[in-house]
């Protein structure tokens, strides 16, 4: 790696990329350059994010789980993310350590930020994801949660609560913990297609 574009990425952000997330130093160079690449002005845009979504999922509209992707990684509310902001949500999509992903998982579905989750979030999350996942996949999915309605629903037995009832954070993090199977219906769990189409365009 030369220094002749890195050396664009401040010292004390890089440290604190390299401390924060998995990526090495020389990833988060390659990747700030690509980055600018793609956005000289140094921020993308809502529709930018929703572009590169888009590109990921051909087959498929990805473009209101993007818009709940962007909002919560958003963190100064500004409409734009910033390549700090960028790259957290990189790594917390592909990676990242458990109660980390939460954390950005509840923040997700907390559509209107004011702390609680409500089965109406929920339903609007899931039906985000579904719209993600090739008709042909959706038939293949079990039973009792092959609609964004039913899927939503068991999701909202599993927490127990009445239909008017919240979800708080320290709740959610605690009851996905403590069953895998509601990890796995509350995410859109394709970080590796979305990593293999980062690899392709990094060659």
């Amino acid at each position: 790696m030369g220094n002749t574009k890195s050396s664009a990425l401040s010292k004390e952000l890089l440290e604190e990329l390299k401390s924060n997330t998995k990526y090495s130093e020389a990833e988060l160079c390659t990747w700030y350059q690509s980055f600018l690449k793609e956005c000289p002005s140094g921020k993308i845009s809502k529709e930018q994010f929703e572009g590169i979504y888009a590109s990921f999922f051909p087959g498929a509209d990805p473009s209101a789980y993007a818009r709940h992707v962007f909002r919560s990684f958003d963190t100064n509310a500004d409409g734009t993310l910033d390549f700090k902001e960028y790259i957290v949500a990189l790594h917390l999509t592909s990676g990242g350590k458990t109660l980390q992903k939460l954390e950005w998982a509840f923040a997700l579905y907390d559509v209107d930020g004011n702390g609680t989750i409500s089965k109406s979030e929920i339903q609007e999350i899931v039906r985000s994801i579904f719209n993600m996942i090739p008709a042909e996949d959706q038939k293949k999915l079990p039973e009792d949660e092959n609609t964004p309605e039913k899927r939503a629903e068991k999701i909202w037995a599993f927490f127990g609560k009445k239909e008017n009832d919240k979800i708080t954070e320290g709740e959610f993090i605690q009851g996905v913990m403590d069953n895998k199977d509601i990890l796995r219906l509350i995410q859109y769990d394709e970080p590796q297609r979305i990593k293999d189409k980062l690899k392709e365009k990094k060659q």
